[in-house]
């Protein structure tokens, strides 16, 4: 059976909400990265490539219409090459991963280009049809993320609880504490602080020239390059991280310090077959041995990510001792914690999120699972390490897990 490598991995810095790159198009935002592959692996003719498969949990605003096909377009791809939209909420982007693997090991393709993207600040507010006519009951749904236009039913049955909400649950019935959340947090930002000074994620990041708008431009326009990742808060200490106010109620343990942010970023992979990569001159990196999904409640949608490890583990027919980096989505510190001691992990164990986490990062939902592929990647190479775990949670209770191994 044939076996599917990584073979190149790009993404654009994370922006902040509202920051650098919220003046980009989805659709753009998503060409992006698309557009480094091609160019950094010459050997490969665009017209070879099998599919493109991109994660977006939002597609009601600029990334409606299937905005892999509309983004490869525009990528410069030629229009025999086509492109789906992949939506698992957070997990989307790694499931687009995981099924280009499975596209590749069944034989059916042999190049596939996977990702995702998010654009958050330019998430619409959207407004449902009117049931009836002369309604006065139109009401606006902010798409930005989480729940809107609620079925009853759902609700009844699971409930709707915000992605906050969820953590706050989490927090409560883990046992999670709020110091422990802020340590967890501050621990983030130290180690993406120190993966930036030392260039870590240059290797990843494809820089993105922007039009900005300056005061001191003779025609209102100067060139903006974005390099580094936005969301990042280095000044961040124990002492500041406490002084926020829950988000939930103002009692409660969950801050916008502990949680991961509202970004804006895209993230793409060069997947592709042995076979593949020889004829086009590609260089494996990391082959996907195994994915796997699972679900748990609504209400601890955080915990998705420990019955997802189990499953992909025995799949492997690996253990957890084996991996060598760990690469968990910290949608939130109370989460992430409750998910590592479940696993019977140290808190601050040096091998998980070596380099910082969507906390510190930032969380772009469509884009962040092939983020957490790309940066275990590049660190496995690194490192020497042999194996990564790549696993985050997700909205609505799933879990989603991918191991890969250096090559």
């Amino acid at each position: 059976m044939p076996q599917a490598f990584v073979c190149d991995a790009i993404r654009t810095p994370f922006g902040r909400y509202g920051g650098a790159l919220s003046s980009l198009r989805t659709d753009d935002l998503a060409a992006l990265p698309l557009r480094a592959l091609i160019a950094r692996n010459p050997l490969l003719a665009s017209a070879e490539v099998d599919d493109v498969l991109l994660g977006c949990a939002n597609q009601a605003g600029e990334d409606n219409r299937n905005v892999a096909r509309m983004a490869l377009l525009l990528a410069g791809l030629p229009v025999s090459v086509p492109g789906s939209t992949i939506n698992r909420l957070c997990g989307s982007s790694m499931d687009a991963a995981a099924i280009a693997a499975r596209a590749i090991r069944s034989g059916e393709m042999e190049v596939v280009i996977a990702g995702g993207v998010e654009s958050m600040s330019r998430a619409p507010f959207v407004m449902a049809k009117a049931e009836a006519a002369f309604t006065r009951t139109m009401k606006l749904e902010d798409t930005t993320m989480g729940w809107r236009l609620i079925n009853p039913q759902m609700k009844a049955l699971y409930g709707v609880d915000s992605m906050p909400e969820t953590a706050e649950t989490v927090a409560e019935e883990f046992s999670i504490s709020r110091a422990d959340q802020d340590a967890f947090a501050l621990r983030s930002q130290q180690r993406v602080a120190a993966a930036q000074k030392a260039g870590v994620f240059a290797e990843e990041i494809v820089p993105i020239e922007l039009l900005a708008k300056s005061a001191s431009s003779t025609n209102g326009d100067a060139p903006q390059k974005v390099s580094q990742d936005e969301h990042p808060r280095p000044q961040a200490t124990l002492e500041s991280l406490a002084k926020l106010k829950g988000v939930v109620k103002p009692e409660g343990t969950v801050t916008a310090g502990n949680a991961s942010g509202i970004n804006d970023g895209a993230c793409a992979l060069l997947i592709a077959s042995e076979a593949a990569a020889q004829k086009h001159g590609l260089t494996p990196k990391s082959r996907i041995v195994a994915s796997a999904v699972a679900g748990v409640p609504p209400r601890i949608m955080g915990m998705g990510p420990a019955p997802a490890i189990r499953k992909v583990l025995a799949l492997a027919g690996l253990t957890l001792e084996q991996m060598d980096v760990v690469e968990l989505n910290e949608a939130f510190a109370a989460q992430a914690l409750a998910v590592s001691r479940e696993l019977r992990l140290p808190d601050d164990a040096p091998h998980v999120n070596p380099n910082g986490g969507a906390i510190a990062l930032g969380h772009p939902l469509g884009a962040s699972g092939a983020r957490l592929l790309t940066t275990a990647t590049y660190q496995l190479r690194r490192t020497g390490g042999r194996y990564a775990l790549c696993t985050m949670c997700i909205g609505v209770g799933q879990g989603i897990a991918v191991i890969l191994e250096r090559v």
